[in-house]
């Protein structure tokens, strides 16, 4: 077996990367038609904005957001986080935010997941998993936005296929 050279790997992973983003926007321009938002499944919500929105007030719930095209922003007090298809947006709490569409166009629309989740059940399979709460609570934040790796990206595309 011939070992792949780093560069070989890390043009696979982008290659893989982009095929992903390409089949989440295919799904769901399927899967939402008109600008809007839509709950497939409960838990679910998927969104489209054909153009930039206004700042929308509202309040936050445990939840995972992965955008497939376009941009968002979103307000918490003091702090502004900005993600878009290579970032995922992570959320914990219950806390006063406002948001707002950034990048979309009507060749481009917006189109975002929401993935609502089950605070008794993710802290039970971060016990299961043996993940240790963090020692310092400087640590700890109820919103993030992190990179979006292959990994998480494949497991986002194989729920939206789950729609269909």
């Amino acid at each position: 077996m011939i070992a792949m050279t780093d560069n070989e790997q890390s043009a696979r992973v982008a290659q893989r990367v982009q095929s992903s983003r390409e089949e989440l926007v295919e799904r769901l321009t399927r899967a939402i038609r008109d600008d809007g938002t839509v709950e497939p499944l409960p838990g679910l919500r998927l969104r489209r904005a054909s153009v930039p929105t206004g700042l929308g007030h509202g309040v936050s719930f445990p939840s995972l957001c992965v955008i497939a095209q376009g941009s968002k922003e979103l307000l918490l007090g003091d702090s502004r986080y900005r993600y878009n298809p290579a970032q995922y947006l992570i959320s914990t709490a219950a806390l006063p935010i406002a948001s707002r569409v950034v990048g979309a166009s009507p060749e481009r629309p917006y189109l975002g997941i929401v993935l609502k989740l089950d605070s008794t059940l993710v802290g039970s399979v971060l016990v299961e998993a043996g993940h240790r709460a963090p020692r310092s609570a400087t640590a700890i934040t109820a919103i993030d936005v992190s990179a979006l790796d292959v990994s998480l990206l494949d497991t986002v595309v194989r729920l939206v296929r789950l729609l269909e």
